[in-house]
């Protein structure tokens, strides 16, 4: 790749075996830097605040915090860092959602080497990066500008995004204060405030709404 000098990465999946191979592979390119590693969405956000690499590789289901709500904290926090969405998702929501949310480049899993190591370079430069299905759904987007794409957190604020995982995963209330360093009582609010936005009565119900909107694994 020659002229991709110092390119320093961070790498997110919650998948050990895919998240090493990432770092393998970019490694051994010999042009790039893998800063941090992690594992769930909220680690995520915290080591690119904390080493604030010039690219976040990144997937869409991951624990704590969703793909979707990663890009768009990046965005506001970090503007300057490029983000590259790579999942096995291809649907057009998650795509046209994470191009709304400040992704600059959306690759699927299948995709080779070469392609990972041309994306990487295009938002190096400055430039974004979206694989064949990407592009073809984006094209349709122009084509429609009036289609509605929803976002599937609905109404929830940015702490009730994170609550909403954590109820999903299966953490009591005591837990989610404890995890989110907060009071018992105020994860209990958040908790209601969560489950009244999204319209569901208990923590299955949530869990079937978080899997059908492919907010998890």
């Amino acid at each position: 790749m020659g002229n991709l000098a110092a390119v320093r990465v961070l790498i997110a999946d919650d998948h050990t075996l895919v998240r090493e191979s990432l770092v393998n592979l970019l490694q051994a390119s010999g042009d790039i830097t893998v800063v941090a590693q992690a594992s769930d969405g909220l680690e995520t956000v915290e080591k690119a605040l904390a080493t604030r690499p010039d690219i976040v590789i990144t997937d869409i289901s991951m624990p704590h915090l969703n793909g979707i709500e990663v890009v768009r904290r990046l965005r506001e926090s970090l503007p300057e860092v490029r983000v590259l969405v790579l999942t096995m998702h291809s649907e057009d929501e998650y795509v046209l959602q994470l191009v709304r949310a400040g992704a600059s480049g959306y690759l699927v899993k299948d995709s080779a080497a070469s392609e990972l190591l041309a994306a990487i370079q295009c938002l190096r430069d400055g430039r974004g990066y979206f694989g064949p299905q990407a592009s073809r759904i984006l094209a349709e987007q122009l084509q429609n500008p009036d289609r509605q794409v929803d976002d599937p957190y609905g109404r929830l604020t940015a702490r009730e995004r994170e609550v909403f995982h954590l109820i999903a995963e299966g953490m009591t209330t005591k837990e989610i204060a404890r995890a989110l360093d907060i009071s018992a009582k105020t994860a209990e609010n958040h908790r209601a405030r969560v489950l009244d936005k999204v319209g569901v009565r208990n923590t299955a119900e949530l869990v079937r709404f978080a899997l059908r909107k492919g907010l998890l694994d």
